[in-house]
């Protein structure tokens, strides 16, 4: 979805959220990508989930909309993401064979190994921006993924893009 001329990379803004009605329980995920005047609303739900697989999910599905590499400022309330590279928890997992430091298997392997892959193909800015506190992007994020929750809970797995202007 986003392109790159010649040496310059494209810069794609990105913000996420995740849901989940019960906590494991119906999740949903969503994300907003602007590109210029470009904006592309995704989100989807899982019958069965956590919160903190869907905070996973909006990041990864996000950047998996990316065709090319990009300079991404990517917004984020989830300090469980943020953290896991920001702090070096990601890094410190792959280090110590998927283990935590007191030697546990790192819980949602499966979603922090596909998002390292993918965040490894794009020049990442990570933001933490404070969840519920009426910033525009973030709200509406919250909006789609507490819907797609529920949408989860009658229909079950499922993804979902909206309209977008262009393509980023």
């Amino acid at each position: 979805m986003c392109g790159c001329t010649g040496t310059v990379m494209d810069k794609v803004v990105i913000y996420t959220d995740g849901s989940c009605l019960g906590n494991p329980g119906n999740g949903g995920y969503a994300a907003i990508l602007r590109f210029g005047e470009t904006r592309l609303e995704i989100w989807g739900g899982e019958k069965e989930s956590t919160n903190n697989r869907m905070e996973l999910t909006a990041v990864l599905k996000a950047l998996e909309q990316l065709k090319k590499a990009c300079q991404v400022e990517l917004h984020a309330d989830s300090k469980y993401v943020l953290d896991g590279f920001q702090k070096g928890w990601l890094n410190n997992w792959k280090a110590k064979g998927w283990k935590t430091a007191d030697k546990k298997p790192v819980k949602n392997k499966d979603l922090w190994q596909a998002l390292d892959t993918e965040a490894a193909k794009h020049k990442i800015t990570w933001n933490h921006v404070k969840g519920h506190a009426g910033q525009a992007q973030n709200e509406r994020c919250d909006e789609l993924a507490r819907t797609a929750a529920a949408q989860a809970a009658e229909i079950g797995d499922f993804f979902q893009r909206g309209d977008y202007k262009s393509e980023i």
